[in-house]
């Protein structure tokens, strides 16, 4: 449900595909995070969805494009017309395979930085992104989807099973690999069956070293499954 906000007659508002264009994301993405009151929104007379620029500006800055063009510079871009290319610019067999994106979740910081030491083993083989809290994954996960996410459940703000069922009802969550960590108590079977269909489980403690044991199966499973769609 959107949420309803008091607007001063010189609030500067933005349509949610401007929002979109500024976040970086598509325009699914920005109409559920309104729903999911994650972007404040008001409704004009007619029902369209106005977001407060101020508002897209914070999250453009936690997202790391405080940088980019705001989106009234980028109104001005014309649209560019498609370019064919030559097909020996199509990608072979040869070309590097992209790395694998790693996104990890928690807001134990040393344990995270612990993680990326022990995962520089892969070079760049895996990209490794690090959020300290759900609504901080959620947009990175919106902006660029990872092939693999490990999430603590324990966050502030928005939770780690706020943010799957999100990602859920995003219809984003199929397409990842998804690692949940649960605590070895009594709580976790409970967690464990209110996790969304497809999320895997580790009880924790779980050491950045087998976290990186973890990405490393992840990755050459991805390699394996890249080297057979090649020779079909």
């Amino acid at each position: 449900m959107s949420q309803v906000i008091a607007l001063g007659p010189g609030a500067r508002m933005l349509t949610t595909r401007e929002a979109a264009l500024r976040l970086g994301v598509s325009l699914r993405t920005v109409q559920l995070w309104v729903e999911a009151s994650i972007l404040p929104a008001a409704r004009t007379p007619g029902g369209h969805r106005r977001i407060p620029y101020n508002a897209v500006e914070a999250l453009a800055m936690s997202m790391g494009l405080a940088d980019a063009e705001p989106v009234s510079a980028l109104r001005a871009v014309p649209a560019l017309a498609p370019v064919e290319l030559p097909a020996t610019a199509a990608p072979t067999a040869e070309m590097p395979a992209a790395p694998m994106k790693l996104l990890l979740v928690s807001r134990d910081t040393s344990w995270l930085q612990g993680c990326q030491s022990a995962l520089e083993v892969f070079g760049s083989a895996v990209d490794v992104q690090v959020a300290d809290n759900g609504y901080v994954a959620l947009l990175m996960v919106g902006r660029d989807a990872p092939d693999l996410l490990v999430t603590t459940l324990e966050l502030p703000g928005m939770d780690g099973l706020d943010m799957l069922r999100t990602l859920e009802r995003c219809e984003v969550l199929p397409r990842l690999e998804v690692i949940a960590l649960l605590p070895s108590n009594d709580l976790s079977a409970g967690l464990a069956q209110n996790l969304p269909g497809g999320v895997q489980v580790l009880y924790q403690p779980v050491s950045p070293e087998a976290l990186a044991i973890r990405a490393g199966r992840c990755l050459l499973q991805r390699q394996a499954a890249t080297q057979g769609a090649h020779h079909e």
